[in-house]
């Protein structure tokens, strides 16, 4: 049932001042609420009336609402996009036979990244600036109470005069003019609200890309010190043949050089390792020395390598579309800027030891209501300057979002290739290998038989853990295009779990 409202009380007097009240209050309340709740109503409609309420909801970011947009590529050449079905990695290849300390899952270490990140807060904070921004300027809408105080002129006899004054002013029309402020700042609010995102997918693309990484060198670590004891062993052997004059001194220093070379690339790899462990540590808050992380099979599942990506979901993009609906409001803004503003002004004047100028009245008391309008007619030309930069910031505008349809393509054809070139150089590396085991099987039985030398023996141990630092590389390659891509393509959110939580109070709803 629709309420109806009747207005409790309009008194307007001028005696002593302008006191205007307007209460308005349902029906309903009044047979329903006690005393104490209609004044509580009162003061609420009261305040109502003299300013804005805060702007709701701008700690939540809808991608519907954002991402409700048509991106223009008219004047961009269409870029070809690559088709086909994401090579599957092999899972004997992917199982990684490393001890590990207790699982932290990949998707809560970046959401703990997000909520610990100062880029973040630091987003925010802006967003939060920008909201308060809307409120200024709705407060257009609302009166402008102003006052003061003032002497004579100190030139004259009365000096010792003082005259105070309130003056009121309440906007009746402008033609738009405080709309299009309004229109101006929401535009803004979501431009910002598309940078939080942003800033949310580059901590995630950073805190994932560490997690590939430590990953990948505690796997190439271990096969380093895999080539350290590979390497011991035939050290041990060419020694002992040595000793018992089979073979000539150059075997064992051959050896222990190539034994020195595995010590300092085991320290390489470990210093790689350390500097990833690091990153972790300032990224989660906490030292990950002994933390080890499964890297989710189906963050390659739920990439969607190849589908055409959505480009009004990638923050970059809302962004850039956000800045061309501001620069549009912003030249909508200044041609208005020249219409006139019709104004409601009231105004109280109070003299103390001297004559009221409005009234010629000794320590008279003056009020007055009037209606008044006013415009700029002309500011040496400033508003044709003003609209002609609005209309190149707005061509500015479209250009980024131009800019960003080609990064974003050219990023994307550049993963995808990325990715299909290591899948095949995975499948050389592992047919590599294979083949350096079974040189090294042949090479052992013609060393002990004295055809072959020590070198060759070393050089076919080299060639296995190369093959295999080589092919754990190329996965953890893959791994870490398939992370860019999400970020690129905006899925960071869908595929991170981030929907619908709250990340230092800031909440993405899909």
């Amino acid at each position: 049932m629709q309420k109806k409202y009747q207005i409790r009380e309009l008194r307007f007097s001028v005696t002593k001042g302008i006191q205007c009240l307007i209460c308005i209050v349902p029906l309903q309340m009044l047979h329903a609420e006690t005393t104490k709740g209609i004044v509580d109503s009162i003061k609420t409609g009261a305040s109502q009336l003299l300013a804005p309420k805060p702007v709701k909801n701008v700690n939540q970011a809808n991608i519907q609402k954002l991402s409700n947009f048509q991106v223009d590529t008219s004047r961009v050449d269409d870029l070809p996009v690559l088709t086909g079905n994401f090579p599957v990695l092999d899972q004997n290849s992917r199982t990684v036979n490393v001890q590990r300390a207790p699982q932290l899952s990949f998707n809560e270490s970046i959401l703990r990244a997000l909520q610990r990140s100062p880029d973040v807060t630091r987003s925010l904070s802006t967003l939060a600036a920008q909201g308060a921004n809307i409120d200024v300027a709705k407060a257009g809408y609302y009166p402008q109470i102003s006052g003061g105080v003032s002497t004579a002129d100190l030139t004259r006899g009365e000096r010792g005069r003082q005259l105070f004054n309130i003056t009121a002013t309440q906007m009746v029309y402008d033609f738009g003019k405080i709309r299009s402020a309004v229109d101006v700042q929401e535009a803004k609010l979501a431009s910002e609200q598309a940078l939080v995102l942003v800033s949310l997918d580059d901590v995630a693309l950073q805190t994932a890309s560490a997690i590939v990484n430590t990953e990948r060198y505690k796997k190439i670590t271990q096969i380093a010190q895999q080539q350290i004891e590979g390497i011991s062993r035939i050290a041990e052997i060419a020694n002992l043949r040595a000793k018992a004059g089979i073979s000539t001194q150059a075997d064992p220093v051959q050896a222990q050089s190539n034994l020195e070379a595995a010590q300092s690339n085991l320290i390489v790899q470990q210093n790689l390792l350390n500097q990833y462990k690091q990153k972790l540590k300032t990224l989660l808050g906490y030292d990950v020395s002994n933390v080890g992380w499964n890297i989710p099979d189906r963050i390659v599942q739920q990439s969607a390598l190849y589908q055409d990506p959505e480009f009004n979901r990638i923050p970059k993009m809302i962004a850039a579309q956000a800045s061309v609906e501001v620069a549009k409001f912003q030249k909508k803004q200044i041609k208005l800027s020249s219409y006139p503003t019709l104004n409601l002004k009231g105004s109280l004047s109070q003299a103390v030891n001297g004559v009221n100028p409005n009234n010629n009245e000794d320590d008279g008391f003056y009020s007055s209501i009037m209606l008044e309008a006013s415009s700029s007619f002309y500011q040496g030309g400033a508003v044709s300057s003003q609209t002609r930069a609005a209309s190149y910031a707005e061509e500015a505008a479209k250009a980024e979002v131009n800019a960003v349809y080609l990064d974003v393509q050219d990023e994307v054809r550049l993963l995808r290739e990325e990715i299909e070139n290591k899948q095949r150089q995975m499948s050389v590396l592992v047919a590599r290998k294979q083949t350096a085991i079974r040189t090294k099987e042949l090479y052992q039985e013609q060393y002990k038989l004295g055809t072959r030398s020590a070198v060759d023996l070393l050089t076919a141990e080299q060639t296995i853990h190369s093959s295999a630092s080589e092919i754990e590389n190329a996965r953890y390659d893959m791994y870490a295009a398939i992370i860019k891509y999400i970020a690129v393509t905006g899925r960071s959110r869908d595929v991170y779990d981030l929907n619908n939580i709250s990340i230092q109070g800031f909440e993405i709803q899909p």
